[in-house]
């Protein structure tokens, strides 16, 4: 049986957010590659647990769950970014985001760390032309010997295939 624990993050006062935190990311697996995405993002992380299947729903949408009262959509990024499927163990987690007002959650091998990185330790996304889509990439960091692929997961939730997030015109 697979030990549930559940981490709840602070939430962050309002103000300066952007001087602090912005360079601020939970690190995860998926597979053998390690991402980060904006830890502004997170509200808690979660064990892995049964969820409701949706009939009809796409493959990497594994169902959704009901935490304290909110029905979260719950992802599987393995499946959404093709790395075939996962044995679920007591390291698989669900971190749970708060992205454009909504929750959801997303399925991942492993949680490292919350790291900070500085402007130098960020690298632009490199370019691939048509032949991959790097639209929800923010760029590629480097702490030590580690190579991160930063997620910016607002433009993947709302990206045409997810279609979680609809996109507010201004």
């Amino acid at each position: 049986m697979i030990q549930k624990q559940v981490v709840t993050l602070p939430k962050e006062a309002s103000g300066s957010v952007g001087n602090c935190m912005a360079n601020e990311f939970l690190t995860f697996r998926l597979g053998k590659e390690e991402y980060g995405i904006e830890i502004l993002k997170v509200q808690e992380i979660r064990g892995y647990d049964s969820v409701t299947q949706i009939a009809n729903a796409p493959e990497f949408i594994k169902g959704v769950v009901n935490l304290r009262g909110i029905i979260v959509p719950i992802i599987d990024m393995r499946i959404k970014f093709r790395l075939g499927n996962a044995d679920y163990d007591q390291f698989t987690v669900v971190i749970i985001l708060n992205v454009a007002g909504r929750v959801m959650g997303i399925v991942v091998d492993g949680v490292s760390d919350v790291i900070s990185l500085g402007a130098d330790q960020m690298r632009p996304t490199p370019g691939f032309g048509s032949v991959i889509d790097t639209e929800y990439i923010m760029g590629l960091g480097t702490v030590d010997q580690r190579m991160l692929i930063l997620i910016d997961i607002e433009k993947l939730m709302s990206s045409s295939d997810m279609g979680l997030i609809e996109h507010s015109i201004n």
